[in-house]
């Protein structure tokens, strides 16, 4: 009896999809006629385990087969007629056709010869390899270069596109496993960037923390805050309170499109770490401070 697609390539009926291509991938290099020429026998182990993944590689005409619809070779399987469907047919003999018996032979002849010249090409595309890449944040804002070595020990020159987001992936075409008789695989290489102890990425805008002293929130004035491109000055405007947002149009990561996000420069009033006397005894004579209460609606 002949082998049927599931015992072809070595698993069970209930096999995943990725099972079913992991064992085809495995037979398919150890008989592949390149690796194995003048060998009729290996040729022919091949046709026959390819045929077997075609069939079983597509969801529907694996479940048809798993109904006895179809054979191993995709060919539909005749179907049982009993005395009770000859009974309603009109009179006459059975199997009659006005085209003779070309009925009967010319769709298995045309489906047969349609699977051989399909399977007549021994070529199996390569495997894709898959790497995880750790980048600063600055260098996934700004974009880099990178060098990395794949299993064969080649090394690859990578050129990280500015703006690029944790999770990405860059696929370098042809970079992955070589094929048998087919083209190569590609190399996929999965970002990860590493957090800013500054700088907080919200899509396109970047979100920073700029602490202000008591004397330039309530005087305000010029200072330097720092960008993923460099230090610039901004204005805090006269009694600027902890929260209060300073927008830099532009200044956040690049798009693909060529324009850029904002920066979000977020101000939070800072007192000096130790003890002033001048600033408590301002506060003492600041008569307006005794009837300001920041808390008012913060009842429960």
């Amino acid at each position: 009896m002949a082998e049927s697609p599931y015992e072809l390539l070595g698993v069970k009926p209930t096999a995943s999809a990725e099972e079913i291509q992991k064992a085809y991938r495995k037979l398919a290099k150890k008989h592949h006629p390149d690796l194995n020429p003048g060998d009729r026998t290996a040729e022919d182990r091949f046709k026959a385990i390819s045929a077997a993944y075609d069939l079983l590689s597509d969801p529907e005409k694996r479940a048809r087969f798993d109904r006895g619809e179809i054979d191993a070779s995709g060919a539909e399987r005749p179907q049982r007629r009993y005395y009770r469907d000859f009974a309603a047919e009109e009179p006459g003999p059975s199997y009659h056709s006005e085209a003779g018996f070309a009925d009967f032979m010319d769709q298995d002849i045309l489906s047969e010869l349609l699977r051989r010249g399909a399977r007549t090409r021994f070529a199996m595309p390569g495997q894709d390899l898959r790497f995880r890449l750790a980048l600063d944040f600055l260098e996934a804002v700004n974009g880099t270069r990178k060098t990395v070595t794949l299993p064969s020990g080649q090394s690859l020159d990578i050129t990280i596109p500015a703006g690029i987001r944790d999770g990405q992936v860059v696929r370098l075409a042809g970079k992955g496993e070589p094929g048998i008789g087919g083209p190569p695989g590609d190399a996929l290489i999965e970002i990860h960037v590493r957090p800013h102890r500054l700088f907080v990425r919200e899509d396109d805008d970047i979100r920073l923390e700029v602490p202000i002293s008591l004397r330039e929130a309530v005087l305000g004035g010029r200072i330097q805050i720092p960008t993923p491109t460099g230090p610039v000055m901004v204005s805090v405007p006269k009694g600027s309170n902890t929260g209060r947002i300073l927008r830099l149009r532009g200044k956040g990561a690049p798009r693909p499109d060529g324009t850029h996000g904002d920066l979000h420069a977020v101000l939070k009033v800072v007192l000096p770490d130790r003890p002033d006397p001048e600033l408590e005894a301002f506060a003492e004579r600041w008569t307006g401070g005794a009837s300001y209460n920041p808390r008012d609606g913060m009842e429960a």
